[in-house]
């Protein structure tokens, strides 16, 4: 399996930070973000590696290098332009995968997080996706999905439990293709930006996603505040 560590973000909320700082370069503990997530996934068994990159993203390239370093095999993708989360995925698929039933790993750089890769489930022949979600964070107490016999779901009301999504998932390769008007799959435009939330809560509908909880100690490093209390740690 390969996997993709989402990496191309401004980090506006990070700033002044992230104004002369990629934010995956960023440290808790004197480690960059970024090499956490790398080391933990060799540590799983994946070596291979694609990084998507735009804002001050040749530092990152200059700071990992080939990732030979933490024998892991890092491929670059550059984005001139941030093309949001699901659009940084499609610019990189033919790095990551050669077949629709390809699946592949992302990761969010700008998590922390000391979850074992290997833990993840093996995506079911039914689903195109799976998530790993976690307790609501104080920063998000509305949660993102509700999880309904192991299947991603979009929440029903106030009083169904939530979770947040953690930036971690599998991927098939079918999930970011469309049908087009002749009956055919096609890859999704490349180049185009294009968020992932909306096609997530489309294929939640669907029942297309499964999801699990984990409950390992996780942080959206979003804020220069919590960049700080996880550094006092």
């Amino acid at each position: 399996m390969k996997a993709m560590i989402l990496a191309a973000g401004r980090g506006e909320r990070m700033r002044p930070l992230t104004d002369d700082c990629p934010k995956p370069l960023l440290q808790v503990n004197g480690i960059p973000l970024i090499e956490y997530h790398i080391k933990n996934l060799v540590a799983a068994g994946i070596q291979n590696i694609v990084i998507n990159h735009a804002w001050l993203g040749q530092q990152i390239v200059d700071y990992l290098g080939c990732g030979k370093q933490f024998s892991a095999d890092i491929s670059y993708s550059a984005e001139p332009v941030a093309l949001e989360t699901a659009g940084g995925i499609i610019k990189a698929l033919p790095m990551l995968a050669e077949h629709e039933d390809d699946v592949f790993m992302v990761v969010n750089a700008d998590i922390y997080c000391d979850y074992n890769f290997k833990k993840l489930p093996l995506l079911s022949a039914n689903c195109n996706a799976h998530l790993l979600l976690v307790e609501n964070p104080e920063h998000n107490r509305q949660g993102d999905f509700a999880l309904v016999k192991d299947m991603l779901a979009n929440p029903k009301n106030n009083q169904q439990a939530t979770y947040t999504f953690s930036g971690i998932a599998l991927y098939r390769k079918s999930f970011f293709e469309q049908e087009s008007t002749s009956g055919h799959k096609a890859l999704m435009a490349q180049q185009a930006v294009q968020p992932l939330a909306p096609m997530l809560r489309a294929a939640a509908d669907q029942q297309k996603i499964s999801a699990s909880v984990t409950d390992t100690a996780w942080t959206d490093v979003g804020t220069p505040e919590r960049l700080a209390r996880l550094n006092t740690i």
